[in-house]
């Protein structure tokens, strides 16, 4: 793993965790907020793409358009049970969990699908960084009463980091989709398909738009740039690689839960989080 690849992915953990938590403040804003945040992303990132279309100009047939297609029904289910996940449970307990179980899934179905072959010493990495992501959230899933639909959540999301990693991974490295280009046609998707839910209840749309707005903003614009930054790196990097180090956002993450959030532990994260920087140091030299 280059410094490269590296530095590219703990600049997208600082992005993807402050969204996250941007996301959490609105609580229970389901589909709604994940329409209503789609469609400023759509028009912020749209110039961008019209430039990669025109300039880049890559080549776009029926197999880069499926892709594009599967990516933005794999993320719709992402953002709508992630959202979910926090309107019933703490951000130290989702966001760890969903961070934590699809690294984990991408790089074993990596290795299974791609045949990549990571050195024992990014075994190692991968090892620490998936036991800190469970130290993290072991004391709140032993001690915590009424866990089950944020455990639930969480680990779902998981699930689909995960297929969504391995998705656009082929899709940026072996159909040579530009990321940024990936990116916003999976958001286009992700909007087009909840329009019919976002309509039907234009009352709240109305509301969590006068009461979110920096909210909405901050999500439209981070959570794009922080996938982006992750595909360019997936671009010449392997995905065993790339998926566990994205978990030092759990780090962060953690941080902003305990420090802005009020929601403790902060020893056993100390502890997790030593494990988790020392397996990502692990992933850079291996």
């Amino acid at each position: 793993m280059t410094l490269f690849a590296l530095a590219l992915v703990l600049v997208a953990a600082v992005f993807h965790a402050t969204w996250n938590l941007l996301a959490k403040r609105v609580g229970d804003g389901g589909a709604v907020f994940v329409w209503l945040f789609g469609v400023c992303a759509a028009l912020i990132y749209a110039p961008l793409a019209a430039v990669v279309v025109f300039v880049v100009a890559p080549h776009l047939g029926p197999a880069q358009f499926l892709f594009m297609f599967g990516s933005g029904i794999l993320h719709l289910g992402y953002f709508v049970l992630l959202q979910r996940g926090y309107a019933v449970g703490d951000l130290s307990l989702v966001y760890p969990l969903a961070r934590g179980t699809g690294p984990l899934l991408a790089t074993a179905a990596a290795i299974v699908l791609f045949g990549e072959r990571p050195s024992l010493l990014v075994i190692f990495g991968i090892a620490l960084i998936t036991a800190g992501v469970f130290v993290l959230t072991s004391e709140g899933l032993s001690f915590r009463s009424g866990l089950g639909a944020g455990v639930f959540y969480g680990l779902m999301t998981g699930v689909f980091i995960a297929a969504y990693t391995i998705w656009d991974k082929q899709a940026v490295s072996a159909l040579l989709i530009p990321p940024l280009l990936q990116s916003w046609a999976t958001t286009i998707v992700t909007t087009l398909l909840l329009t019919p839910v976002a309509m039907a209840n234009r009352k709240k749309i109305k509301a969590l738009w006068r009461d979110y707005k920096p909210e909405v903003f901050g999500v439209a614009i981070l959570s794009p740039l922080s996938y982006i930054l992750v595909l360019t790196a997936l671009v010449f990097t392997p995905v065993s690689y790339i998926a566990p180090a994205r978990e030092i956002s759990i780090l962060i993450g953690a941080a902003m839960g305990a420090g802005l959030l009020s929601e403790g532990h902060s020893t056993r994260r100390l502890i997790a989080a030593a494990a988790m920087v020392v397996g990502v140091i692990a992933l850079a030299l291996g």
